[in-house]
């Protein structure tokens, strides 16, 4: 059975390439359009692996990673995160997030910038899956 995949980006047309890339190799992808409707949907389909953007509107990438890493039914769930911000930029805001919040979210399976290659994407998808 194809595993699921949530993908959470704002950018129309990254949801759609890396949708079509997950469908093509094998991958059941669902996919919302920002931090809100994202952690509904992993609620709702409870997918075997996130991709999920830093940068959206309403709630960001980073607020949604810490939620789901805090959740007890979701925080197994890998999450891969792309974004066009630098993998350092991210890592700062982490340390500093987990300072201020007394709380150490663990890194993600993967992090990716943006634009992602796809063959750089599949493996990260692959090792995540492991």
């Amino acid at each position: 059975m194809a595993k699921k995949v949530l993908v959470v980006d704002d950018e129309l047309d990254m949801r759609i390439f890396i949708t079509t890339l997950l469908e093509t190799n094998g991958y059941k992808p669902v996919s919302a359009e920002d931090g809100v409707q994202g952690l509904e949907v992993a609620r709702a389909k409870k997918p075997a692996l996130i991709i999920l953007d830093v940068m959206m509107p309403k709630e960001s990438g980073i607020n949604l990673y810490r939620e789901l890493k805090s959740d007890p039914d979701l925080k197994e769930i890998p999450v891969i995160m792309l974004s066009a911000l630098s993998r350092k930029t991210f890592f700062h805001s982490q340390r500093v997030l987990d300072e201020y919040k007394r709380e150490r979210i663990p890194e993600p399976a993967a992090y990716i910038e943006k634009p992602p290659e796809p063959d750089e994407l599949l493996e990260a998808i692959q090792n995540s899956l492991k």
